[in-house]
């Protein structure tokens, strides 16, 4: 099997990912404020204005460029087979690197994922173990669509706390089962168990690239 590494979709702008830090940073911090803030009133009515002015260079049609007949007035597809939180403040980041079927990283969860008092909240846990499971099968190359995804709760995952993680994964025909655990030192937080569908790149449906602007 190709060891190619997987990708579907555009890379997102610089300017969205420089937006995504920061938003994310802005998040942490202001969730960290103890009293009623003039400055981040007037920071919520600029970012207001700003949306309202971005809002109209937005396609006409919000469904994605995907398929063998992209509609012109669609939006491009962003690529979500590694590093989302890249470009979307709402997922996590971390840093991986993968190789001969196992991956793994650092990851450090600021407080805009907090959950119970200076634990990350296990929901965002279940999104962190989806992305680095699926960029370990994308990174390896083959991948496919996320048929199951368990976690095991062992330990309260702290927030602002630098953590490690390792990623494994063996394909069994059709199907690819992974495995990743979190741990602060060599204390194992979090374990995750996945199966996907392995697929096919041939059968991946067309993805409009990003169009030259006006």
């Amino acid at each position: 099997m190709t060891k190619e590494r997987w990708t579907f979709g555009e890379a997102a702008l610089p300017e969205l990912e420089a937006l995504a830090a920061a938003l994310r940073d802005l998040t942490s911090t202001a969730l960290a404020l103890e009293h009623p803030s003039a400055e981040l009133r007037r920071l919520t009515d600029e970012v207001r204005a700003v949306e309202a002015r971005l809002h109209s260079e937005l396609p006409a049609d919000l469904r994605p460029r995907v398929g063998p007949q992209p509609g012109p007035d669609q939006r491009v597809y962003l690529d979500h087979s590694r590093d989302v939180g890249s470009f979307n403040p709402a997922f996590p980041v971390y840093e991986f690197s993968c190789a001969d079927e196992r991956g793994e990283g650092t990851v450090e969860f600021p407080l805009a994922y907090e959950g119970p008092p200076g634990v990350v909240h296990g929901g965002f846990l279940a999104v962190f173990f989806d992305c680095v499971l699926q960029q370990l099968n994308c990174d390896l190359g083959v991948a496919g669509k996320t048929a199951s995804l368990t976690l095991r709760y062992r330990r309260p995952t702290p927030v602002r706390t630098s953590l490690r993680f390792v990623a494994t994964r063996e394909v069994d025909g059709d199907r690819i089962h992974s495995h990743a655990e979190l741990a602060l030192d060599d204390t194992v937080l979090c374990e995750a168990e996945m199966s996907a569908v392995a697929g096919r790149r041939d059968a991946l449906p067309q993805v409009s690239p990003r169009r030259t602007a006006p």
